[in-house]
């Protein structure tokens, strides 16, 4: 039986579906704190005020030192909603895609994984999209916090009523486009990629189908993700953390505006800002993610990946 073809139906979807679930719920509570630390560093530059130099461990020091280590976690509920949507849904459409385009082709070439990763990552992206804005958006809150300023939102479901009391419903997915692109670009390269060097790995008898091939899948599909995808995640970031002011006036018009803004302010270098601390992240993630994943499939009865 080929890796990830079981037959079951509706109740090896559902098993598939709470097992992508939980493991990406252990794997985002604990990388989180990277994943913080690299959307401040992304926010670096915005404000004429933040001219101190800083760097990731400055700023993960700062963030101890003003809130303690619970303000690492600030964001994380948003964040665990957001994985109970968007995970299962690109992981098990993977799945799904690759078996439908297999059957098709009689392969499944690299191109292909990418092909169906990208796109299964672009539909999970377009329906989890509310909560991560509401990440960022409290994540970014911890800056203002910073700074002197009230944070703008109490907690989840408030920076929901409000940015749709002060944004509208169509607010909530805010940053979706440069959302889809960065989602297209990561699941390019970490499901595709995943897929393809994990495969590699056995084939090439380095290792076999356990946690050694998933741990050096991982490392490589998180390298793929993050210089693909990098660019794209800082404008997602920019364009989801702006909110309207009272006149209506926003920082960036579009992502093609905050695009060039950005490049013309900062230079070229600053679209892979957070770079090392989003492979930090990535790779942990993947590696706690694939790891526990592959583990509860094995332990539920289901084929490896």
């Amino acid at each position: 039986m080929k890796p990830g073809h079981e037959h079951g139906g509706v109740d090896t979807a559902q098993a598939k579906v709470l097992l992508a679930s939980f493991s990406a719920m252990v794997a985002e509570t604990t990388t989180f704190p990277i994943d913080l630390i690299k959307t401040r560093l992304q926010l670096h530059g915005e404000s004429l005020s933040s001219k101190r130099p800083t760097g990731a461990y400055r700023i993960g020091l700062a963030i101890v030192r003003e809130q303690g280590v619970v303000g690492l976690y600030s964001g994380l509920s948003p964040a665990i909603i957001r994985h109970m949507f968007y995970t299962p849904i690109r992981i098990v459409g993977y799945e799904h895609l690759r078996s439908v385009v297999s059957a098709d082709n009689g392969s499944f070439s690299v191109i292909s994984k990418a092909a169906v990763g990208g796109t299964s990552g672009v539909i999970a992206q377009i329906i989890a999209s509310p909560a991560d804005l509401v990440k960022v958006r409290m994540q970014a809150d911890g800056q203002r916090m910073k700074q002197g300023l009230q944070p703008r939102y109490s907690g989840p479901f408030d920076a929901l009523n409000k940015i749709v009391g002060a944004e509208g419903f169509r607010g909530l997915w805010k940053g979706v486009f440069p959302n889809i692109q960065r989602a297209f670009l990561v699941n390019m390269g970490e499901l595709g990629c995943y897929d393809h060097a994990k495969q590699f790995v056995i084939r090439s008898r380095i290792a076999d189908d356990n946690v050694y091939a998933h741990t050096l899948a991982s490392i490589m599909s998180g390298l793929a993700a993050t210089s693909l995808s990098c660019p794209a995640d800082v404008v997602k970031t920019r364009m989801m953390n702006q909110a309207a002011q009272k006149e209506g006036k926003v920082l960036y018009n579009s992502s093609y505006d905050c695009l060039v803004k950005t490049v013309k302010v900062e230079g070229i270098r600053a679209l892979w800002k957070g770079f090392f601390p989003t492979w930090a992240r990535l790779g942990p993630w993947q590696f706690v993610f694939w790891v526990t994943y592959e583990k509860f499939r094995k332990f539920a009865g289901l084929s490896s990946f």
